[in-house]
């Protein structure tokens, strides 16, 4: 196999390890979001209101998310804390970006919400990093 195809098939193992990593840190993230009444504010990405709608949507942003914290963490080793960890910060940050940014200016809402809703979505999105981080060290452990 010459070197490209090589690193193509490496990055391609790590896209759908993260995929799948993504998606069971979505569905907890998601059970967290259904508990607070989050999932129709989500459905409103796509123009609904609808909680399932709103479900199905968070896990294809879970796992497009997953896809490149599986391509930026296959470097971080095989050491399970330090993929956890790596995935804990993944999730702060997307809790910034997605939860505190993008997501209030694509509903045309105040950017850097706070308020007892934020605050799930910062535990929401650290337990999502978490899961995630375990998930891809778990399939990274069972394939190596």
């Amino acid at each position: 196999m010459s070197t490209i195809a090589h690193a193509r098939s490496h990055a391609m193992t790590h896209a759908w390890r993260g995929a799948v990593a993504g998606i069971v840190g979505g569905i907890v993230f998601g059970i967290v979001m259904a508990m607070t009444g989050m999932l129709p504010t989500v459905a409103m990405l796509v123009g609904s209101n609808d909680a399932v709608i709103g479900a199905v949507v968070h896990l294809a942003i879970s796992a497009a998310i997953g896809v490149l914290f599986g391509l930026l963490a296959g470097a971080i080793g095989d050491r399970m804390w330090s993929v956890m960890a790596a995935g804990l910060v993944y999730g702060l940050a997307w809790w910034v970006v997605g939860g505190l940014v993008l997501m209030p200016a694509f509903l045309g809402m105040a950017l850097f919400p706070m308020g007892a809703m934020s605050m799930w979505s910062l535990f929401g999105h650290a337990l999502f990093g978490l899961v995630a981080g375990a998930t891809l060290y778990g399939l990274s452990r069972n394939e190596a």
